[in-house]
């Protein structure tokens, strides 16, 4: 994907797409060798990256650093949505631009913000001024502590209606595009069903336009972490163990560097 163009004719076609997360230049350097669609420089960083636990410790400044990194490393081959973080976007259409400005001089292509209430204006304004914006409902990690923790949304009718409520009105106020988190399967084909803009699910089945997943989680970096909805695709956690393990024993036991590796 090169453009939200390309979002658009993916569903029209009835094409399954990805997106995965990436935040430094040397993964991004792979990713852009891949088959992945497009990639997002999430604000999980704060978790991947910096050993938060939640992702309310992103700064727009972080999410600025990280994505061009992530710009460099994939040069022109991905399509790279940006996150806005925490309150960057609450704040004022003037903070919130400024914002929304910083992370795309930094390389992305697109930002990423959480929530439909109250972001409908300014959601209209940046899309208005040029910038493409992903929305993101269900499951929205910088609303944690207002949601009771992290857990599956729309259980019962009345909350299932919101967050389709907001979907359209994302649509409607210009979003191409709307990650559904941890929803039950039947409410995110009932969403993707009704727009016209393309769904990305995590958590939320597999009737969604696209799939997205954290780069760590999806390579097994993290042990000990299986929810639901994550599938793995390597085992990262023990492989790398493995091969820093075998690199310790080779110089303790005078097997590295050898000849061949030395001047």
């Amino acid at each position: 994907m090169k453009t939200i163009i390309d979002f658009h004719n993916k569903k029209t076609k009835k094409e399954k797409f990805t997106m995965v997360t990436c935040y430094d230049y040397t993964f991004a350097k792979i990713l852009a060798e891949s088959d992945v669609d497009c990639l997002l420089v999430g604000d999980s960083l704060a978790n991947t990256m910096l050993g938060h636990s939640t992702t309310l410790n992103a700064t727009v400044n972080i999410m600025t650093l990280y994505t061009g990194a992530v710009a460099r490393g994939a040069g022109d081959k991905k399509f790279i949505v940006g996150d806005m973080p925490f309150m960057s976007y609450r704040k004022g259409l003037t903070s919130s631009m400024t914002a929304a400005e910083k992370i795309m001089r930094a390389g992305a292509h697109a930002i990423k913000l959480e929530g439909g209430e109250g972001n409908y204006a300014i959601v209209k304004h940046m899309v208005g001024s040029g910038v493409p914006v992903m929305g993101h409902l269900g499951l929205t990690p910088q609303a944690v502590h207002q949601l009771g923790g992290f857990k599956v949304q729309g259980r019962d009718q009345k909350a299932q209606q919101k967050i389709k409520e907001e979907a359209l009105r994302l649509e409607d106020s210009g979003a191409f595009c709307v990650v559904l988190e941890c929803v039950p399967s039947t409410l995110a084909q009932e969403i993707t069903a009704a727009l016209d803009i393309p769904t990305i699910g995590i958590g939320a089945g597999p009737d969604t336009d696209g799939q997205v997943l954290v780069l760590q989680d999806l390579l097994g970096m993290t042990k000990g972490f299986r929810p639901k909805f994550l599938k793995t695709y390597f085992d990262g956690f023990n492989n790398l163990q493995s091969a820093f393990n075998a690199y310790h024993q080779e110089v303790v036991q005078g097997d590295f560097p050898t000849e061949k590796e030395s001047y």
